[in-house]
């Protein structure tokens, strides 16, 4: 499966189960770690974690199985990591604090200068 293919099956498993703001990066000019980011938020720690679920579940049906999962434990962060797609899952309090979208979007901005 392509890496666009896949960051679409983990946008849709995640407004499958109504996450809340996601966002999907092209980050492939900026690391040759991954293609894709995608973040979104869960209205509770159970809700991030079912996301979570749900983006491996979806996935592991059409045969792409995560290399890791991590912070499923405490549910306020949990990361999916797919290498070519890497999924975030956050609290919308977490997710204001480490701010990544701004991380990635403004280290865009400073290289195409």
């Amino acid at each position: 499966m392509q890496a666009e293919q896949l960051k679409d099956l983990v946008v849709e498993a995640l407004d499958d189960l109504k996450a809340v703001n996601t966002v999907s990066l092209d980050v492939t000019g900026l690391t040759d770690v991954m293609d894709y980011l995608v973040i979104a938020s869960g209205t509770s720690n159970r809700h991030v974690k079912s996301l979570a679920d749900n983006v491996c579940l979806e996935a592991k049906k059409q045969g792409q199985r995560a290399l890791g999962v991590e912070g499923e434990d405490a549910g306020d962060w949990v990361l999916v990591d797919f290498g070519d797609v890497v999924v975030h899952v956050m609290l919308p309090a977490t997710r204001d604090f480490y701010d990544l979208e701004r991380l990635w979007t403004d280290h865009r901005d400073a290289g195409a200068e």
